[in-house]
């Protein structure tokens, strides 16, 4: 049955099924459409999801290459992924509500209305500073544009597989960035930073299109915004913006040497403690810190963090080690072709087997593969090269696809069951702990690699005798490679020691990287045995509660 989407909600909410009625408020209506018209839905979803996120996801995998082009450090560049995140990370706590307040329609064209110049400023960007604001602006448009492919991925499937439907468009989101790194080198190749932009203008023109082409359903409106909403929101999004800054920068300009590291932690502590303190005492509040400090969002919060934290090891940890070991995206792309086809097989995996029973499972599942591969890349040698990683690389692409859906869902459906106008606070929240927990993540692994290369590189130093015969002769080796070109023993010599130096940083280094995914592996394996046990804690108290009735039972037999 086609109906006119330009009706007012009440007439439209008329010609509705109960089960095509939106769940949520600003939520798109789910009618029963055509197959024709879900596979049109599905088709702009997945682009419009892509589109979103895969500018941030390029800049993030040639961040190098990036300075170069725009003639700064590698420091400076590192700023432009974070801002990206910076605004990207609390912007639904503002754009939920706007859904909810003003309807469908003019969020899609406010946000496509600044995604599209934004992307052609990119082909015009000739400065880092004009840079860094067109990256700020694409962080507010990727957070409306990764919710747009949600909501047309949702239209895509029908009432008895939305679910299903659910688990998928959460999941196209994490796509951008195996695509990113398979793409981009092509890209470079042919028309530099030009090229890429104007391929990204080019996505971001198709999006518009299909948008337009295939509007989504109508959407019930309420009075959501609130004049504190505004207060809090102004306290919010500088404190996460500073957070920010000092997971994405500290581990570049080293946490203890530059004072502006503290001193953006005082304020992010600061803004964030007031906007809680705000929140805490507000009736309706914009998030609800009495709902979220519930023991179960806790334990959930903390095991999407703990995820974020652990994927890092392949997001920079292996990817970084295999930089380190002098090897560039091109020959890591059939590397990232075996993590893409992972990570959809974990999405289609996870959709497949859904169970609201147990959604504690897969991710314990998906812990429990993590702390498998990690382990098997601790194992890394100088000689490790991208084939070396396929399994245990698509361990941790399928876990990371494998865990994010039931994770999401367990969230949803206790906002559903217990306080439905949280909505918001929960979705905030999840959309915080993934930005703020991949950034922790990613300090974390580079800090720890950076210390323990030190340590490494201290302790092979050590070991090495100038006067011992087998180093003598090592440094005779190293010293011939420059014989044809450099005539002088002296400097031969020195070259030959230059070289030697490098040997003992790049074996420190393959050690470092050794550790972190060690670690990273008993970090994932502690919070999968956490997990089970928060799966399996109801039936065990199922049981001892059955035991204790039927003791008490036989006990007023007698």
């Amino acid at each position: 049955m086609t109906r006119p989407h330009d009706l007012p909600w009440e007439e439209y909410e008329k010609t509705l099924q109960p089960h095509e009625k939106p769940t949520l408020i600003g939520s798109p209506a789910t009618p029963d459409h055509h197959w024709r018209l879900r596979l049109a839905y599905g088709v702009v979803g997945l682009l419009v999801a892509i589109t979103g996120n895969l500018g941030n996801a390029v800049v993030t995998a040639n961040i190098q290459s990036l300075a170069g082009h725009l003639g700064v450090t590698t420091t400076e560049a590192a700023w432009l992924p974070v801002v990206f995140i910076m605004t990207n990370a609390c912007m639904n706590l503002i754009l939920v509500k706007f859904r909810q307040q003003y309807g469908l329609q003019p969020f899609t064209r406010i946000i496509l209305g600044i995604f599209v110049p934004v992307s052609i400023a990119n082909v015009f960007v000739t400065s880092f500073e004009s840079e860094l604001v067109t990256r700020a602006v694409a962080g507010i448009c990727g957070a409306g544009m990764s919710t747009l492919g949600f909501l047309y991925i949702i239209q895509a499937f029908p009432a008895a597989h939305r679910l299903k439907g659910l688990i998928v468009g959460i999941g196209l989101s994490s796509f951008a960035v195996p695509i990113a790194r398979i793409v981009s080198t092509h890209l470079l190749d042919i028309g530099d930073w030009q090229g890429l932009n104007l391929s990204q203008l080019g996505l971001a023109l198709l999006s518009l299109a299909g948008i337009f082409a295939l509007r989504l359903p109508p959407s019930q409106r309420i009075d959501a915004y609130q004049p504190l909403d505004f207060l809090t929101f102004a306290l919010f999004a500088p404190g996460i913006a500073l957070l920010c800054a000092v997971l994405g920068l500290g581990r570049y300009v080293w946490w203890t040497e530059a004072t502006w590291i503290g001193w953006a932690l005082i304020g992010s502590i600061l803004l964030l403690a007031t906007a809680m303190i705000i929140e805490f005492y507000r009736k309706r509040p914009l998030i609800d810190l009495r709902f979220l400090g519930g023991g179960d969002l806790i334990r959930l919060i903390l095991a999407i963090l703990l995820l974020r934290v652990v994927l890092s090891e392949q997001t920079s940890g292996s990817v970084g080690f295999l930089q380190q070991m002098g090897l560039g995206l091109e020959q890591m792309r059939p590397l990232f072709w075996v993590v893409l086809i992972a990570m959809m097989a974990g999405t289609a995996t996870s959709a497949l087997t859904l169970n609201m029973a147990k959604l504690y499972k897969p991710i314990a599942i998906a812990l429990a593969l993590i702390a498998v591969g990690a382990y098997i890349d601790s194992h890394a040698t100088s000689l490790t090269r991208p084939v070396n990683l396929y399994f245990s690389q698509a361990l941790l692409a399928f876990a990371s696809a494998l865990f994010i859906g039931p994770a999401l869902m367990i969230g949803i459906t206790q906002v559903l069951t217990r306080a439905p106008q949280n909505l918001v606070s929960f979705i905030v929240t999840f959309s915080v702990i993934q930005n703020v927990g991949s950034l922790a993540g990613t300090a974390l692994v580079g800090s720890i690699e950076t210390i323990r290369e030190k340590f490494h590189s201290s302790q092979i130093a050590e070991t090495v005798n100038m006067g011992d015969p087998a180093t003598v002769l090592r440094l005779q080796q190293l010293g011939g490679a420059y014989a044809r070109v450099q005539n002088d023993q002296i400097l031969r010599s020195g070259d030959g020691v230059s070289l030697l130096t490098q040997q003992i940083t790049t074996q420190a280094h393959v050690l470092a990287y050794n550790d972190v995914f060690l670690l990273i592996a008993l970090a994932a394996a502690a919070g999968c045995l956490w997990t089970t046990f928060v799966h399996f804690r109801p039936r065990i108290k199922a049981h001892r509660a059955a035991a204790r009735e039927a003791a008490e039972a036989a006990a007023s037999a007698h």
